[in-house]
């Protein structure tokens, strides 16, 4: 499982975009993102973290 740290989600609807636009990318299962820590989690290739930075990032968050 890898892990990324996200800030600037605040609510229910944050969390479900930024699960939605990581779910989207091919070769990414098993996502989770947890509102409370900014932490979120998926199955796949490490080498997807860019493409899942650059999604997280394009909706507005930021990514530790």
């Amino acid at each position: 499982m890898n892990k990324l740290q996200v800030t600037g989600m605040s609510c229910g609807h944050c969390r479900k975009k930024v699960f939605d636009a990581v779910s989207a990318i091919s070769g990414v299962s098993n996502v989770d993102v947890d509102l409370a820590t900014g932490a979120v989690t998926w199955d796949g290739d490490l080498s997807l973290e860019k493409a899942i930075r650059e999604a997280v990032e394009k909706l507005g968050f930021k990514v530790k």
